[in-house]
């Protein structure tokens, strides 16, 4: 998940009321915190009189450097489980439905794997047995709470730093050290070599396979965010696998849609019920670079520096669900939400991929961020302009331990105004 976004009166009201008091988390789960309100999460009726798949409402629950769980290595299995399930319980009190888990943060698992050493961010210390099974335990108490759990993968990234000395003796980097490119202080598989592309998918569906996940999901990391000054080293690959393509771009982007479409065959052979489905940075090109981009200015663009090409993955049909990464405010000079999600909306209308919005609940109250994030209610303003939008089929917010922090009240706000209602998980 991309954290820094690359682009250049004396009485208390009822609303208020009811946003202290999630503050609190006071409020019972399924309580209605705002009568009246149009609830967010309520199923509308569906062209031609049939029901339309519940909401999505939804939190990233990231394990990358222990970014939300566990909140440091090393802590017993007891307490690992206590904070795991304090967060599902969190989820449930503030009107969520859903939990991406994140599983494979870098070439690791948090199941056990015969494919992959057990992650570090369990116990410090790569390949070590934690005691428990944290993905299973996951599984099992998000659906005894009425959650659906979507495991999350990073396909490709092997390290957060570039010394494979610091990898387990049997990890397959190791093992197969051409797979591997150094870039940017970190360790990568190469997309364009067919097993790698080949090794990460079964990697990946060994856990789908073993637990009743709901989903399979992708963050927004293919090709990795470029480095000033830096190339990714791929010619020997290209050479030997790209010459049909008029380009290196073209055939890095046909070897992630290779990866997309591959893995959403597999998770349907494997699981029929689970859905598959990306988190792609928000901007798939500027309209100054492509007629059909956005009205952004971001210094980023998924098809070209991550040879995602996010666009067509919807319109072709190969995602069940996708969630764009509008990580800015209403009004962004550069990136400006309130435009980037017509932009979506228009995308999805008439594909069967279903559009969820990624919610950067980190930056509500940060000072380190503009004024608009100072203010309680930009994220529910984010909710009542995709309101609008009937392709919109609901929100996930980034990540777990800003929905249990709930600084400067932002997250009860959003329950308060949009989630009045008990969340559904079935259609």
């Amino acid at each position: 998940m991309s954290l820094p976004i690359r682009v250049p009166g004396s009485r208390m009201s009822r609303r208020a009321f009811a946003v202290a008091a999630l503050s609190a988390l006071a409020m019972a789960p399924g309580a209605s915190a705002a009568p009246g309100r149009r609830d967010a999460g309520a199923s509308a009726g569906a062209p031609g009189g049939g029901a339309q798949p519940p909401r999505v409402r939804g939190m990233w629950l990231a394990t990358v450097a222990n970014r939300d769980w566990p909140s440091r290595p090393g802590l017993s299995a007891d307490e690992q489980r206590r904070d795991l399930i304090a967060h599902l319980d969190t989820a449930v009190r503030y009107g969520l439905n859903t939990v991406f888990f994140q599983v494979r943060p870098t070439a690791d698992a948090l199941w056990p794997s015969p494919y992959e050493p057990w992650s570090e961010y369990l116990t410090g210390v790569q390949g070590r047995d934690p005691g428990w099974d944290p993905l299973g335990t996951a599984v099992a108490e998000a659906h005894a709470r009425g959650l659906r759990l979507h495991a999350w993968f990073n396909p490709y990234r092997v390290a957060v730093h570039t010394d494979r000395a610091k990898l387990t003796a049997g990890h397959p980097a190791r093992r197969h050290p051409q797979w591997v490119v150094p870039y940017g202080g970190k360790l990568y598989y190469n997309p364009g070599l067919p097993e790698v592309r080949a090794f990460v998918q079964t990697a990946m569906l060994d856990a789908v396979r073993r637990y009743p996940v709901d989903g399979v999901h992708f963050d927004d990391y293919f090709y990795p965010y470029p480095v000033a000054g830096q190339s990714f080293a791929d010619d020997a690959a290209y050479r030997a696998h790209g010459g049909r393509f008029k380009s290196k771009a073209a055939w890095r982007r046909d070897n992630i849609d290779k990866l997309v479409r591959e893995t959403a065959a597999g998770v349907r052979r494997v699981r029929p019920g689970a859905r598959f489905g990306v988190s792609p940075f928000g901007v798939w090109r500027n309209a100054a670079t492509d007629r059909r981009g956005s009205a952004t200015r971001a210094g980023v663009q998924t098809y070209d520096d991550l040879h995602a090409d996010t666009r067509k993955w919807v319109r072709e049909g190969w995602l069940d669900y996708i969630v764009p990464q509008l990580y800015w405010h209403i009004g962004q000079e550069a990136a400006d939400y309130a435009k980037l999600l017509p932009w979506w909306a228009k995308v999805a209308e008439g594909s069967r991929t279903e559009l969820y919005i990624g919610e950067a609940l980190y930056k509500a109250g940060d000072p380190a961020q503009a004024k608009p994030w100072q203010r309680a209610d930009e994220l529910s303003r984010h909710l009542s302009l995709a309101a609008a939008h009937p392709q919109v089929r609901g929100h996930v917010f980034f990540g777990a331990r800003d929905v249990r922090a709930n600084r400067i009240g932002a997250m009860a706000r959003v329950a308060a105004d949009h989630y009045g209602r008990p969340a559904r998980t079935a259609p």
